[in-house]
């Protein structure tokens, strides 16, 4: 009976999603009829849909699912519920990379080329640089909750640099960090996604490898022990997939809010599950839905104008954050 419900409700995920994927092609600055998306003739509509509307669908579909699964692997790892993917600093780190590359030329004798590659591989720089910390930390802590401590820390110490370029750059370098940190699934494009997918398949691999080390880290890392499961190594492949989904995400789209913290609870509830290898797909999906959502949503609440992909992810995001901390009282 589980299985067949399982099987039932996997199947209508995937006829969700890609209902709600062929919409987010439709919506945008103007709607498209769903004839052009089979019928060749409409040159404009042709263009528009391969060179701007499938990129950012298939972004928003990616991205969600990336947040929504290192969501649900930093929730494991620390056995918080409101555990999120940027927890470990590793967002804090792309947006003082950002920061640094848009706002520091103001300090700098020199300025920097402000083009797309090279907003991606500042971001980038910022996350790698934060990993090798947490890296670093985590060899030195045995307890998971130091390790978030830390994280914790070094986004602080992020945000802080970050205030203090705000304060001293010009008014332009900083309204194009405040552009960034709304979030865009419209700036991929297929030269982009290139990178970007590459990056986040490798880390799901990596979960899909450790997904029965995750379900003994559920019951402590203790009896995860016994079992035979290798903390530091599991810990080790969770901070390195949590690096390569958020890390990617923040660096090409910017940071997304409260999908990582969200998803993970809705895919738990929804199959009456904490296995991950069912919980892992399902948040695939559920991440991917709901970012689709969002950004349909973002397209259509005001005509003529595209609101921020962050702002709204957080709207249906901090209201299931709410009700996370709600339940666990009672």
């Amino acid at each position: 009976m589980s299985f067949s419900r399982n099987s039932v409700l996997f199947i209508i995920l995937s006829i969700l999603c890609i209902i709600l994927f062929l919409l987010d092609i439709l919506f945008g600055g103007f709607f498209i009829p769903f004839s052009a998306l089979f019928d060749n003739t409409h040159e404009t509509y042709q263009y528009i849909i391969l060179n701007f509307r499938l990129p950012k669908a298939i972004t928003a579909l990616v991205t969600g699912a990336a947040i929504s699964l290192a969501g649900l692997i930093m929730q494991t790892l620390f056995r918080n519920p409101l555990a999120e993917p940027y927890v470990l600093g590793i967002s804090s780190g792309s947006g003082l990379g950002v920061a640094i590359f848009l706002m520091a030329s103001t300090f700098l004798p020199f300025a920097l080329t402000q083009s797309g590659w090279g907003l991606i591989i500042a971001a980038v720089t910022g996350a790698i640089v934060t990993l090798l910390l947490v890296l670093v930390v985590s060899f030195k802590v045995r307890q998971a909750v130091s390790l978030l401590l830390v994280g914790i820390m070094l986004g602080q110490i992020a945000a802080s640099l970050i205030g203090i370029l705000q304060n001293y750059t010009d008014p332009d370098s900083l309204k194009l960090y405040v552009i960034w940190t709304f979030g865009s699934l419209a700036a991929v494009t297929w030269l982009y996604m290139k990178v970007m997918l590459p990056v986040i398949i490798v880390g799901i691999i990596i979960v899909l490898i450790i997904q029965k080390s995750l379900n003994g880290l559920l019951l402590g890392e203790n009896y995860a022990q016994g079992l035979g499961i290798s903390i530091r190594q599991t810990r080790l492949l969770i901070i390195l997939a949590t690096a390569l989904l958020a890390g990617a995400t923040t660096a090409f789209v910017g940071p997304v809010a409260f999908i990582g913290i969200a998803v993970p609870h809705f895919a738990r509830r929804l199959f009456y599950t904490s296995n991950h290898q069912i919980v892992i797909p399902a948040t695939l999906l559920c991440g991917g839905i709901l970012l689709l959502l969002c950004d349909i949503t973002s397209q259509s609440v005001v005509p003529g104008y595209t609101l921020p992909i962050n702002s709204v992810s957080a709207l249906v995001g901090a209201p299931a954050v709410i009700w996370i901390i709600l339940k666990n009282k009672k």
